[in-house]
């Protein structure tokens, strides 16, 4: 966000500077709800470059920095989605571990007050569960909790931060984050669209406006050679 509020401001700064009538055509009129500006359609270049001479480098810089900056935000946009697709599987693992847990220890618990049958007799008699954990990246190592005081857990919030949970609220909490991440994917998802659509439309604007300046040129070439 603070890279897309930085480019409004420059934006806006530096065409309110310029003093010929193309000033206006790039200035964002319009943008997302995230602050992207939302990049102008030229129908016509002749309809703006009325000075080929002196409108028509400008307001090809102008097209060629709009797309700059809109390729800029595509890539913050599309690490942040890496980021929250990596993130989201995470919490979502993290919310199937827990309540496992949380449902192993309500089956001992059953299980040491009530011996109905043999298979609930034969789990009662094994109150630890084995688990896999990860030490580092590629490393795991195993361990042993004890499902009859088993009641919380530890969670890492951010780095070097870690907290202890009640296993409800661990749930909650993770819940909560879950479901916060999958709307920032969302809305992430939402800006590279409109990034790609504004990105094509400055492309376009580009293409026409250089198409436009080799048609002039040619067209002078020959009316000077006619002469």
């Amino acid at each position: 966000m603070a890279e897309i509020l930085k480019y409004v401001n420059i934006e806006s700064n530096s065409f309110l500077t310029r003093e010929n009538h193309t000033n206006n055509i790039c200035r964002p009129k319009k943008t997302n709800p995230r602050g992207i500006p939302e990049a102008p359609f030229i129908e016509k270049v002749d309809d703006i470059v009325k000075d080929p001479e002196n409108d028509f480098q400008p307001l090809m810089s102008q097209f060629q920095q709009r797309l700059q900056q809109y390729k800029y935000m595509e890539l913050s946009k599309q690490q942040q989605l890496a980021d929250l697709n990596i993130k989201i599987p995470d919490i979502e693992k993290n919310l199937e571990v827990i309540a496992q847990l949380k449902e192993s220890a309500k089956d001992d618990a059953k299980d040491s007050d009530n011996d109905e049958d043999e298979e609930d007799g034969e789990s009662g008699k094994n109150s630890e569960l084995t688990i896999n954990y990860e030490l580092n990246d590629t490393l795991y190592s195993k361990a042993t909790v004890d499902l009859k005081k088993l009641d919380s857990v530890c969670l890492w919030l951010g780095a070097e931060v870690m907290l202890e949970y009640k296993l409800d609220d661990a749930i909650l909490l993770l819940k909560d984050r879950l479901e916060k991440s999958n709307g920032q994917r969302d809305i992430v998802e939402e800006d590279l669209e409109f990034l790609r659509e504004n990105i094509t439309t400055m492309e376009v604007n580009t293409a026409r406006l250089y198409n436009w300046d080799v048609e002039r040129r040619k067209k002078e070439k020959e009316a000077a050679s006619a002469h």
